[in-house]
């Protein structure tokens, strides 16, 4: 008989991503972990935005974001200290702060500058998910946090504009599929703001699923 030895699962990355501002990318990165670690899963959250709402948002000071997620992009190294424990069991953050907002600058000098959060994230393994919180455009942050992922969750709030400028999302996830990150999926498109009880929000809803 010929024992075969099962590999354990592999961290799922999952990429929260949106180019429009106030849709919920936050709001669904914390709740979206909060859920994974209340069915058990462990869980990393990575504040990829420079507004830093989701570091703030887990309970994380300034005075505990002195070794951040700049830093390790910078450095192109994983650092231990960077990984701060929340309130929540099971769930850490590396945070950030509105330094990482001059890495785009910075990030476009250097080598690998597209694979830098890739090669990092490679070094932790020891959680079953991460989620990356990425900022409302479609930078060199963005870029780095759908190459580093599995798959993407868009959020969309259910508004008039709701699908105005999706499209360049799209394109951009597809490029990253052709260049970068072959096994790149959609996760899903999260409806954000949704009240049944508004007409346009079953318009915008029907405009989503149409539209995909």
């Amino acid at each position: 008989m010929q024992l075969i030895t099962l590999k354990k699962n592999m961290t799922k990355i999952i990429a929260i991503a949106n180019q429009k501002g106030g849709v919920g990318k936050t709001t669904t990165t914390i709740n979206l972990a909060t859920a994974l670690c209340s069915v058990g899963k462990s869980v990393l959250v990575v504040d990829l935005d420079p507004q830093s709402n989701a570091s703030t948002g887990l309970g994380i000071s300034l005075e505990k974001r002195k070794i951040n997620i700049y830093d390790l992009l910078i450095s192109q190294q994983h650092d231990v200290k960077a990984i701060k424990s929340t309130l929540i069991p099971k769930l850490d953050i590396i945070p950030t702060t509105i330094d990482l907002a001059g890495a785009e600058i910075e990030l476009s000098d250097l080598k690998d500058r597209e694979t830098r959060l890739k090669t990092i994230l490679a070094q932790i393994t020891t959680y079953d998910n991460i989620i990356i919180d990425c900022p409302p455009a479609l930078g060199l942050l963005t870029i780095n946090g759908l190459i580093a992922s599995n798959s993407v969750i868009i959020p969309l709030q259910c508004e008039f504009f709701a699908l105005e400028g999706l499209s360049a999302l799209m394109k951009t996830i597809q490029s990253i599929k052709e260049n970068f990150n072959r096994n790149l999926d959609i996760e899903g498109v999260v409806l954000t703001m949704h009240d049944k009880r508004n007409t346009l929000t079953l318009l915008v809803e029907n405009d989503v699923r149409e539209y995909f």
